[in-house]
């Protein structure tokens, strides 16, 4: 009897799996083909590569300002989060100022984009930055710090002892044991955590328009001042009302999205490769 009724549980909780599985990717395939089937049409090789200046609401400028922003974040804010997750995880001892540092990365998770924005906004023009890719960059990096913190910890959790300890016990110091044994076999983990945020750093727009700004030229350094995609797109839906270039936008913002990760898988597979046959 009690069998049965096991038995019986057990395939409505599959039933349930699925049909959530199923509407959720159902969902995500529906946005997809729904933006790109109002957004391909408009879509040149003109339209993505020329200038403003050149073409209205051309997306050569707003393409190169993302990218930058992205690259910039990453290579501020991954350092520092890997950093910190490593010593959460392999040095810190519980107590007090381990609590603080979880308390203080969940509170910066919290807090709405926009007050990071206003934040960004009022103390880089301090150090006279302003209006500038590298001001969004640093904003951006304590956006997502917290997400690649956690994630980290979670990777470098999930590496058993016995990696380590076969490691310290054949003579290597903590710092080679963590660089060489445990960062490796917790690559695919970080990998995660920096996918992830590069989704985040692209969709963001209220922080991106506090700090960086809205200008529609290709920057000359990171000191100039841009325009993301993602911003374009809420001045294009918003603002000029103009829901065709948005849409275009959109379809230029996934693709981008697609290609940033398909590369970042790519090399994460590469290292992973190098890995198991040294």
């Amino acid at each position: 009897m009690n069998r049965g009724i096991t038995s019986t549980r057990d395939k409505i909780l599959n039933l349930l799996i699925w049909i959530s599985a199923t509407l959720t990717i159902g969902i995500l395939l529906w946005i997809l083909i729904y933006i790109l089937i109002n957004g391909l049409g408009e879509i040149s090789w003109e339209f993505l590569t020329s200038t403003s200046k050149e073409i209205e609401n051309a997306l050569w400028p707003m393409i190169v300002t993302t990218i930058y922003l992205i690259v910039i974040t990453l290579l501020i804010s991954t350092p520092i989060g890997i950093c910190a997750a490593i010593y959460l995880v392999e040095y810190a001892k519980p107590g007090k100022i381990v609590n603080l540092i979880r308390f203080a990365t969940e509170s910066l998770a919290g807090i709405p984009s926009i007050l990071y924005g206003l934040f960004g906004m009022t103390f880089f023009a301090i150090f006279d930055i302003g209006f500038s890719i590298l001001s969004g960059a640093f904003t951006l990096s304590i956006m997502v710090l917290p997400n690649i913190i956690r994630t980290t910890e979670e990777a470098l959790r999930a590496v058993p002892n016995d990696y380590r300890e076969g490691s310290l016990g054949l003579g290597a110091t903590k710092l080679r044991t963590i660089w060489h044994v445990v960062l490796p076999s917790a690559l695919p983990g970080i990998l995660t955590a920096v996918i992830l945020n590069i989704g985040r750093i692209v969709g963001e727009s209220a922080a991106v328009y506090y700090t960086v700004g809205m200008v529609p030229e290709v920057p000359e350094s990171f000191l100039d001042s841009g325009r993301t995609l993602a911003v374009h797109m809420y001045l294009l839906a918003g603002e000029m009302v103009d829901f065709d270039t948005a849409y275009a936008t959109a379809t230029v913002l996934i693709i981008v999205i697609l290609v940033i990760n398909f590369i970042a898988n790519t090399i994460g597979n590469l290292l992973n490769k190098q890995r198991k046959i040294s």
